[in-house]
């Protein structure tokens, strides 16, 4: 008897590990099951990621051969706005030159400006500070007044 109740506790035992096992198999189906699944829809986006990598190829190809027919059509014409340019550079450098001299001459001028303001201020401000000096005095002589008064009467 009680080796049949070791072995009725064993096959017990047995049995959830057996459902233990099954609900784990489950699982594991259902796991497998959204795995095919997500690579099911990865082939159909790498077949789809496919076809556009085909058709951009082919756009890439039109692509560069309408490029260079522009890069040549380039060419021809950078050519002849080259001419063009070497021309002007030669007028803006004239015109260049003529600015350096005029702004050279306003830097001049603006020098004997500020030169002329700051003198200008500075005497200003000399006048200021002696209109100042004047006012303590007078303020100082006010004061003696005051206080010369008050003691006469």
């Amino acid at each position: 008897q009680e080796e049949k109740k070791q072995l009725t506790l064993k096959v017990e035992e047995l049995e959830r590990k057996l459902e233990t096992t099954s609900a784990q198999n489950i699982e594991f189906l259902q796991v497998i099951a959204k795995r095919e699944e997500s690579i099911h829809q990865c082939q159909l986006r790498l077949e789809e990621k496919t076809r556009e990598c085909s058709s951009l190829a082919r756009q890439l190809e039109m692509a560069i051969e309408d490029a260079k027919r522009q890069v040549e059509q380039t060419r021809e014409r950078a050519t002849s706005r080259e001419r063009a340019a070497q021309s002007k550079m030669l007028d803006l450098e004239t015109q260049l030159s003529r600015n350096k001299s005029e702004l050279n001459q306003l830097r001049r001028s603006k020098d004997d400006a500020e030169r002329r303001y700051e003198s200008r201020l500075q005497d200003l401000k000399d006048r200021l500070e002696q209109s100042e000096s004047t006012n303590r005095s007078m303020q100082n002589y006010v004061q003696f007044l005051k206080s010369s008064y008050a003691n006469v009467f």
